[in-house]
């Protein structure tokens, strides 16, 4: 009688019990290693948007204090952009102000308490001296 297993059997298999079950093990062995490939693509995404967005609100804070806002509304403005959970410096030093940002990447225990900075500096518009002349 012809073993059918063997009949159907790709050329140079023996298509024995003894490989029963591999792609199941090989599967299991690797299925942590992709999700923790997966957990690290997911936290440099995170981390890069928080950094993106820490450094536009830092921007918009440093424009709108060049612009003659004090720091209350500076960080108004900053968190209104960024996010409540931003902390928020504002540094003046004529003529130039400075607004310093951080913030928390999210991603839990996974993040292991990285903090995104973002700094902006710009000239106080008060100091720019008007131009004299028409300049004709």
């Amino acid at each position: 009688m012809i073993d059918r297993r063997r009949a159907w059997a790709a050329p140079g298999r023996t298509g024995g019990n003894g490989e029963r079950g591999a792609v199941t093990a090989e599967f299991a062995v690797a299925l942590p290693a992709v999700v923790l490939v997966l957990v690290a693509v997911l936290l440099i995404a995170m981390a890069g948007t928080t950094q993106l967005r820490v450094a536009d609100a830092a921007r918009a804070g440093a424009r709108a204090a060049a612009a003659g806002e004090n720091d209350g509304r500076v960080a108004e403005i900053v968190r209104h952009i960024g996010g409540e959970d931003l902390t928020v410096s504002v540094l003046r030093a004529d003529p130039w102000v400075t607004v310093q940002v951080r913030a928390p990447v999210a991603g839990g225990w996974f993040s292991g308490g990285l903090t995104a900075t973002g700094e902006a500096t710009a000239w106080l518009e008060s100091a720019i001296a008007p131009v004299q002349g028409g300049g004709g």
